[in-house]
């Protein structure tokens, strides 16, 4: 009896432990399977929330109206990425082959995004990519710019951005509302840059619709400028400059000449009316950067480039240069805004 007693409790414990085993191989397992689910979602949490991006900038030249331009862009990316996004931000210092150098090195360097900020450095751009997508900004023409005979509003492959073109028809609404006694207009321009040579051949027929005889006045570069503008002085009684990269990054050489000889300047935009003009009907370039970065937050979030249509300032503002004004003895309307001293 006691030997039989002995033996059941002893089979007992031994069914006892592999019950036990049993729960401690399942428990255990169930534990590895739900520590490896979690380690899968961390995972793929990681992938997906951590993205990382490398815009280039492309600036042709440094002057305000760029300036802001990129800065508007900048901050519209990094509202929506914060420190995800880095910027490798470069200037040509206004020389279009340097703007080929730079877009070269962003190719080089499988950027994920371009911003080309002018017409010069849209075209590098064009001619160095065909893959990586492109934001135009402060150019004007997209057509004349990139040499497209269909342009339908919609640029196509890598390419889209924003116009800084204000309404040119307004524009010499503008000055023949502030010189109406003027005969003959001087169009002042940059031979190099083909958004001026568009600028200037679209108001000059609505300027000799008004009554006004109007002659090109065109230079190379800054080096023949100063040349250029006193003779544009001596043969006007005003001058129209439009939304040109050269003219704004030497606005001093153009006031030192027409302001001592009575000639007034009507400008495309803003930072050039600043610095030499009396009026312009402009647009706000950080606003104009911070749309163009917006289109970037799409790009970047997914959305194809090749069917974004080209986006233009929202508003337009009578602007004054009131030093000036006061100058020339121009009486300027109640609606033009004045022009902020720096």
């Amino acid at each position: 009896m006691k030997k039989l007693t002995a033996m059941l409790l002893a089979g007992a414990m031994a069914a006892s432990l592999l019950v036990g085993c049993g729960s401690t191989q399942e428990a255990s397992t169930t534990d590895a399977s739900a520590t490896a689910e979690e380690t899968t979602t961390e995972a793929s949490g990681a992938a997906t929330g951590d993205a990382t991006y490398t815009v280039g900038i492309c600036q042709l030249v440094q002057h305000v109206a760029l300036d802001a331009a990129t800065q508007g862009f900048k901050d519209a990316l990094t509202d929506e990425f914060g420190d995800a996004v880095t910027f490798d931000e470069q200037n040509a210092q206004g020389d279009s082959n340097t703007c080929s150098t730079i877009i070269n090195s962003f190719v080089s360097n499988n950027v994920d995004l371009i911003l080309a900020n002018a017409t010069p450095a849209l075209q590098a751009a064009q001619a160095g990519t065909d893959t990586i997508p492109v934001l135009g900004t402060s150019v004007t023409d997209y057509a004349s710019g990139l040499a497209l005979t269909d342009f339908d509003g919609t640029v196509g492959g890598n390419i889209s951005g924003t116009s800084d073109l204000a309404p040119l028809d307004g524009q010499a609404d503008m000055l023949h509302e502030l010189c109406p006694d003027a005969k003959t207009v001087g169009l002042l321009y940059c031979s190099a840059e083909a958004n001026s040579q568009f600028q200037v051949d679209t108001i000059k027929g609505y300027l000799e619709d008004m009554g006004y005889t109007c002659n090109y006045y065109a230079f190379s570069d800054s080096n023949d400028l100063s040349t250029v503008v006193t003779t544009a002085a001596n043969e006007s009684d005003v001058i129209y400059v439009p939304t040109d990269n050269t003219v704004a990054s030497n606005t001093e050489i153009i006031q030192n000449v027409c302001l001592p000889a009575g000639v007034p300047v009507v400008a495309g935009e803003e930072g050039i009316c600043a610095g030499c003009g009396i009026a312009t009907l402009s647009i706000n370039y950080y606003d104009l950067g911070y749309a163009t970065g917006q289109m970037g937050v799409k790009i970047l979030n997914g959305e194809d480039i090749s069917t974004m249509p080209i986006e233009y300032a929202p508003k337009f503002t009578k602007e004054y240069n009131k030093a000036n004004c006061d100058a020339l003895g121009i009486n300027v309307p109640s609606d033009y805004v004045e022009i902020a001293a720096e």
